[in-house]
């Protein structure tokens, strides 16, 4: 039965979370924005694609931003209550810590479970629809995407070269085009200077090029009958066709990565890829055994009678062989054992990406239930410590969030890290920040019940008084002595 407190303690709550909530998604939001600015900037993306894009880049963002917004949200709604006493007047009527966390305890593992939800069925649709949004927007107007001194060949037929661009990005210099042909040399165009800009209805990109030269070298090749011609200009004017690079939208299918799969679908794809050993021998025997003549004498002991005394008292193969035959017979060994070696190599390679993908695929099936799981952690770390350091607002609740949460997401980085490395299992390196802030929480809600004084200033300064009063005394009874 929900009682007046539970009622308390949840409208206390309910306030910051969705403020912190807001704020996080809005934080992450604007680093994915810091990070593809170069690439959004100039592309004349109507309001539609911004807002479908922003919620897109929200929507990717809410399983992270969910465990920061409790974890905030629990330290400022603890900390304002004992601020004002309240919590200390609850304690004082009997009321352990644990019954006053249990009504957002059970609020936690709500969100929980409503973060994997999210996790399994929304993030996977909305990150394939976000790759191929992104995509499209990136790859649209490369006109745009002309820098200086770097050659661009995003536009089909021609590589372009611009030595300098003005601040307004239509007057150029130094220019420098290559018209790939079928003939034996690429046409070039060379000019001191020009004019860049797109055609009013954006279909074309139009140069106005000045003082320069044309290059052209005409034949058949493997022939040194050829024609060049050099072909001098005050004015050219050269128009490359955009409509390839307008912005569209790209099919679903071109985009695969584990991150857009649900977990029924993870467990369906790791089971193909742990059952390929067999696939794997398979392929082995079938691409090294013709190279292994003496495979065939497998059944027979792998060993053959030797008769002749000569054969008998050789030390080394290279007396059995006679000398007409050693070069042919030594070639031949080599070659086969660079093909063995070669297929071997392929194999190899092939197998080890193989893994690469298999481990790729254990992490995000561990990373679903690690973010879910991080919501539970993080409120208890966050109530506790609240109840301990009694301060609300935005000051120290806030600085204490960003510590733990740094903390949280640098060793799930690094534990990603390690099992891409192969230094980590996906269990240990997934779940490694888990692992190392459980025991935290569970020290801070001891410390909570106890009332301990752990970030209690004043008690650090007593106790250091206290320390210094008795090395003092310490000192004098060792001069009386």
């Amino acid at each position: 039965m929900i009682k007046k407190l539970d009622i308390l303690i949840i409208r206390s709550f309910i306030g910051p979370f969705i403020a912190a909530l807001i704020i996080s998604l809005f934080v992450l939001t604007m680093q994915f924005f810091w990070l593809y600015i170069d690439d959004l900037v100039g592309k004349g993306l109507d309001l539609l694609v911004i807002l479908k894009l922003v919620g897109l880049v929200t929507l990717f963002w809410v399983p992270l931003a969910l465990p920061l917004a409790l974890l905030f949200s629990s330290i400022m709604t603890f900390g304002n209550l004992g601020e004002t006493f309240e919590l200390v007047a609850i304690k004082a009527s009997g009321i352990p810590l644990l019954r006053f966390m249990r009504p957002l305890t059970i609020f936690t593992i709500f969100i929980c479970g409503l973060a994997f939800l999210f996790a399994n069925n929304i993030i996977p649709y909305v990150q394939l629809k976000l790759s191929a949004l992104k995509y499209d927007i990136i790859v649209s107007k490369p006109a745009f995407d002309i820098k200086e001194g770097v050659f661009f060949d995003k536009i089909e037929g021609y590589v372009i070269k611009i030595g300098k661009k003005e601040k307004n990005d239509s007057v150029i210099k130094s220019v420098v085009i290559f018209e790939k042909t079928k003939n034996l040399q690429d046409n070039m165009l060379v000019a001191e200077s020009g004019i860049m800009r797109v055609t009013p209805d954006k279909r074309f990109l139009e140069f106005i090029l000045r003082n320069g030269w044309r290059y052209e070298e005409e034949g058949q090749r493997a022939t040194t009958n050829t024609q060049f011609t050099r072909m001098g200009f005050k004015e050219y004017k050269k128009v490359f066709d955009l409509n390839s690079f307008q912005l569209k939208q790209t099919g679903d299918s071109v985009f695969y990565d584990p991150k857009m799969l649900s977990i029924r679908q993870l467990n369906t794809a790791i089971d193909s890829m742990r059952n390929v050993d067999s696939f794997y021998r398979m392929r082995t025997s079938r691409e090294v055994n013709p190279y292994l003549r003496f495979g065939k004498y497998a059944d027979s002991g792998w060993t053959v009678a030797v008769n002749d005394s000569s054969l008998k008292k050789a030390k080394d193969f290279n007396e059995i062989l006679p000398d007409s035959v050693k070069t042919r017979v030594m070639d031949a060994a080599i070659n086969q054992l660079a093909s063995i070696k070669g297929n071997l190599s392929v194999i190899a390679d092939d197998y080890r990406e193989r893994y690469k993908q298999l481990l790729s695929h254990e992490i995000e099936w561990h990373k679903k239930l690690t973010l879910s799981v991080a919501c539970f952690v993080m409120f208890l770390i966050g109530a506790p410590l609240g109840s301990i350091i009694r301060k609300g607002g935005l000051g120290l609740p806030l600085v204490f969030a960003i510590i733990f949460f740094v903390v949280f997401h640098l060793f799930n980085t690094f534990g990603e890290k390690f099992v891409k490395s192969e230094t980590m299992s996906p269990l240990m390196g997934m779940w490694l920040s888990t692992f190392l802030l459980i025991p935290i929480g569970l020290f801070l809600t001891y410390k909570a019940m106890h009332d301990s004084q752990l970030f209690n200033k004043e008690f650090y300064y007593r106790s250091f008084k206290n320390l210094k009063r008795f090395l003092a005394n310490f000192k004098a009874a060792r001069k009386s002595t």
